[in-house]
This record gives C-alpha cells, sequence and structure tokens, in this order.
C-alpha cells in the first residue's frame, strides 16, 4: 500500500494553515487581479528557507534569509507584479515595511514574518497599495487556490500540491504552493515556492530536508538557464498533527511535493512545447554527470532542435563535449526514450522516421551514457520557441 495519498488544499491541506489574496494594483495601479497573498500557520512552526545563489539578491530574498535564521516563522507574506530587487536601501526598508505590516496584520511579531516578491526588476515597491490592501484580506483553510494564483506572473496556471502520509508514527500532511515560468535555472530555479506541514520536526532537521528536496527537484530544472535574484523556497512546520516522523518518511513525503511542483514550472515554462528529461549515465562522478547534462539542457541549439521535433543528436555530443568532462567519444551512447541513437559516438542503425516521432512528442527523454563509470545526474528542461522570445521582448 503506498503510504502517500495525493489530496487538495495546496498549502492549507496540512492542519492549522490558513491563506488568502487581495488585489493591490501593484503593478499597474489599477486592482484587475489578487497580487498580494499571505500564508499563516494558527500556531508558531519551525521553518527553513533555500534561497537564490545569485550575488544580485532582491530586497524581499535578504530579509527573509535573515528572519529565517531563528529557525522559526509564522507567516509568509507574497507579492506578484514588482520583485523589489536593485531599489537600494528603500527596498530593503520596503521589505520589512511588508513584513511589518503582515504582522500588524496577524498580531504577532515582525521577525516571525517571512517575505517574498516577483515581477519586474529595478522598479519601487509601492507599498501604500500593499498597506491599502493587506487589512481586507480573507483567510480561511480554502484560500490556498487564491494564494497560489496572486502569485503567478508569465505562469499559465496555478501551481500547488499536498499528499497525506501515513507512518508508523503516525500520519502528516505536507503540502505546498509555487509559481515560475521564465527565468529558470538550476541552483534555485526562477520561483518563489511556500511549503507546509503539520509535522512535528525541528528546525535544523526541517533545514536538511529541505536542502535535500530542493536539490533533487528545484535545481534539478531549467527553461533558458537565467538565474533570478528573487529565488525563494520556505518550509513551515507547525506540529499540530503531533506526528514526528522518521526523517526518512519526512524526506520522502517533502520528496514528492517539491518535485511534483518543479516540474509544473518546467511544464509551464514561457511558450514551451516539450518537456525533456535529460539524464546523463556511466559517468566518472555526479558531477561529472551533472555537467554534461546542464550543457544539454541550456543548450539553445539543442532546445531549438527539439521545438522543431528534430532529434539532432549531434548537437547533443556537442554539448557534451564542450561542457569540459573527460569523455571517450568512442564509447559515448545517446537514446530517444529507448531507441538508440548513437552507439560508440557514432550514428546508430535506428530510422530517423521512428526517432523523430519520439521527439514530436511533448514528453520524452534523452540518455547519454558516457560508458566511463556508475555515476548518473537528470535534469528537466524544454524546447525553446518563437513564443518565449515574443513573451521577453519586454514591455
Amino acid at each position: 500500500m503506498n503510504p502517500m495519498k495525493k489530496i487538495s488544499g495546496g498549502v492549507c491541506a496540512a492542519r492549522g494553515f490558513l491563506a488568502g489574496a487581495a488585489a493591490c494594483g501593484i503593478k499597474s495601479g489599477q486592482a484587475t487581479r489578487d497580487d498580494l497573498a499571505l500564508v499563516v500557520s494558527e500556531s508558531p512552526c519551525a521553518a527553513a528557507g533555500t534561497f537564490t545563489t545569485n550575488r544580485v539578491k532582491a530586497a524581499p530574498v535578504r530579509v527573509s534569509m535573515e528572519h529565517v535564521k531563528r529557525g522559526r516563522a509564522r507567516a509568509v507574506v507574497l507579492n506578484s507584479g514588482n520583485a523589489n530587487a536593485c531599489t537600494g536601501p528603500q527596498g530593503l526598508e520596503d521589505a520589512r515595511s511588508m513584513c511589518d505590516l503582515a504582522a500588524a496584520r496577524l498580531d504577532v511579531p515582525a521577525s516571525g514574518i517571512l517575505v517574498c516578491s516577483t515581477g519586474r526588476i529595478g522598479v519601487p515597491l509601492p507599498v501604500p497599495r500593499i498597506a491599502a490592501g493587506l487589512p481586507g484580506l480573507a483567510l480561511s483553510r480554502t484560500g490556498g487556490k487564491a494564494a497560489a494564483a496572486a502569485i503567478m506572473t508569465s505562469d499559465t496556471f496555478a501551481k500547488e500540491f499536498a499528499i497525506d502520509m501515513k507512518t508508523s508514527r503516525g500520519s502528516f500532511r505536507l503540502g505546498g504552493m509555487a509559481k515560475g515560468a521564465g527565468m529558470i535555472d538550476p541552483n534555485m530555479a526562477t520561483m518563489l515556492c511556500v511549503l507546509t506541514t503539520d509535522a512535528a520536526i525541528s528546525a535544523p532537521a526541517l533545514r536538511s530536508a529541505l536542502r535535500l528536496a530542493v536539490s533533487e527537484s528545484f535545481n534539478r530544472i531549467t527553461v533558458d538557464g537565467d538565474m533570478s535574484t528573487n529565488d525563494t523556497v520556505l518550509l513551515l512546520a507547525n506540529g499540530l498533527s503531533a506526528c514526528a516522523p522518521d526523517p526518512r518518511d519526512f524526506a520522502a513525503a517533502l520528496g514528492e511535493v517539491t518535485r511534483a511542483l518543479a516540474r509544473m514550472i518546467v511544464q509551464d515554462g514561457e511558450g514551451v512545447s516539450r518537456f525533456v528529461e535529460v539524464e546523463v549515465v556511466g559517468a566518472r562522478s555526479e558531477r561529472d554527470a551533472r555537467t554534461a547534462a546542464e550543457a544539454i539542457a541550456n543548450s539553445t541549439l539543442v532546445k531549438c532542435a527539439w521545438a522543431g521535433g528534430d532529434p539532432n543528436w549531434g548537437r547533443i555530443l556537442d554539448a557534451v563535449g564542450y561542457s569540459g568532462i573527460p569523455m571517450d567519444e568512442s564509447k559515448v551512447g545517446i537514446f530517444y526514450d529507448k531507441l538508440a541513437v548513437v552507439t560508440g559516438g557514432v550514428a546508430a542503425k535506428t530510422s530517423f522516421e521512428k526517432l523523430r516521432a519520439v521527439a514530436a512528442k511533448k514528453t520524452f527523454k534523452v540518455t547519454v551514457d558516457l560508458h566511463a563509470g556508475r555515476a548518473s545526474y537528470f535534469v528537466w528542461t524544454t524546447d525553446l520557441t518563437e513564443e518565449y522570445v515574443r513573451l521577453n521582448l519586454g514591455e
């Protein structure tokens, strides 16, 4: 029997969590859609976070990094329509003001509020609009969907996922919401994600589990190879289930949710028409496997070929070669799904028509076998279309 069961509710699936959204007109001044979200626990939480490795960090990232060091939090306030990045000292003041406003709304200390922003870089955050909209934001146990929709930018659908996990120590729930479609690259894809659980788990254990989950999900996705200034994943645990799970069970549950959300981000990539899993196997080390996989997954030439349904293996082998890893070209094998396209570094006998049929699918897998060792690594990526260019021409 599978101990994990998919359930509804997103960030509100776990006991004691509420969420809601409000329209503040943050981007245009016109309150036409929800652009402010709030996720709250009815009781104090252990907290953990991972953040962008970009040296240019948005103000809300810096404030959340400061607050989450305590290992405790009560709520997360998020906005879309403005990244509050590259906004100088005023940006930091504005991010702290968001925490202050949320704290006043909830009657909790501002140090217990984590903050996230997404949208245009370099534009001052219109705090007065947030101050006007936040008091009327309604919180409920069914508000997860609205919160997930409020943080969307170029996303085409709200991303949420939750499970109920049964263990020998009892059951707990874990859910989350995420946003992301463009500026997606490993080392925290450009994204915001809030995860919530009613499991009883300490902050140090939470941090360890989150690092592992992120390394196997959000750090294995790419759409365009651009890393954002605002990438944030936050995890809150309030313990209201009274279940203190074995760390392995909690890691399994967290991995299930983060992988589901990561996959949604890639599937919803800007202008995407194909979802591709790139796996490099038979490498001397995981580092080599990752380097080669990411070179393939981020290759503009490879991605353009996929957009045309072309299984152009020469571009794939070329990417492995310039990745810089030690390799013997004469040993390399390449497969589309399970069809061999390259054997021993040269074209296999599989017909082009069969290979093209795989590359024409909306979802397929490319495997590169280096025959140099036992290490492997996978990345989820996409094709690159004219629609991506159109969406990123600017406003």
